[in-house]
This record gives structure tokens, sequence and C-alpha cells, in this order.
């Protein structure tokens, strides 16, 4: 028997139940599966904070959870991604790839219900210009 809800404290995911227990994922998890889906992303080049504050205060978190907030519904997980994506590569399909990948590795890899993956562009980065072919 399948049951996809939070738990009352809000702090784990209950992603199935059977008899002999229930099976939670912690936010961190989430998180972590997250960010490495990111990183499979073509034009992808990092991974950003929403603001100033958050960019402070995140020396203090591990490299993996940058760039990603998870939100615990009552319907399923909303996670909000902030990334930097390399300039001159079509800024839609980049976001639509990192939506598809992250929402298809939560659900099928750890069984967590997504109710949405956001994906807010925060810069672009532009590569460095090529040598000059020397006459």
């Amino acid at each position: 028997m399948r049951s996809r809800k939070c738990g009352a404290d809000n702090t784990s995911m209950s992603v199935q139940e059977e008899e002999l227990g229930r099976i939670k994922v912690s936010p961190a998890v989430i998180t972590t599966l997250a960010a490495e889906a990111v990183k499979e992303c073509y034009g992808v080049v990092g991974m950003s904070r929403r603001n100033l504050f958050d960019e402070l205060a995140g020396s203090l978190q591990r490299g993996a959870r940058r760039g990603i907030d998870v939100t615990i519904g009552d319907h399923g997980v909303t996670v909000d991604i902030f990334v930097v994506v390399e300039y001159g590569i079509r800024i839609t399909e980049v976001a639509n790839s990192v939506m598809r990948r992250v929402y298809f590795t939560l659900t099928n890899k750890a069984g967590v219900p997504v109710e949405a993956v956001n994906v807010h562009v925060q810069e672009l980065r532009v590569g460095e210009d090529p040598p000059a072919n020397p006459l």
C-alpha cells in the first residue's frame, strides 16, 4: 500500500507504508538527489543563492545544498532550484531539462511525490574567449 503524505512534524516525507512499517525520506536526501540530477543537465554551469543574505548564510551549509530549497507540502515536495546557466544556450531548454530530470529522479529513484520543480536562473556565465589564431 503506497501512502504519499507528509509527516506531522513536516521534517520528512512518507513515501511508503506497509504492514511492517513506514519509509521516510528527509529533506536533506531530497536535496542531495536534486543536486545530483541538476549536475547532469547540459547548460548548467553552477548553483546560485537566492539573494545576498542566503550567500552569507550559505557559507555555513554544505556544498550539495547550495542553490536548492525543498518544501514539504500536503501533496508532495516543492523544489526551488537556483542555477547559473552558460551564456549562449537557450535558457528555457536548460530550465525545462532541469525540471524534467529533477522530477524524474525524485519520483523514480526515491518514490517522492513532487508537487512542483521551480527553476530560477540567477546568472549567465560567459565563457572565456577562445585564443586568437596566430598567423
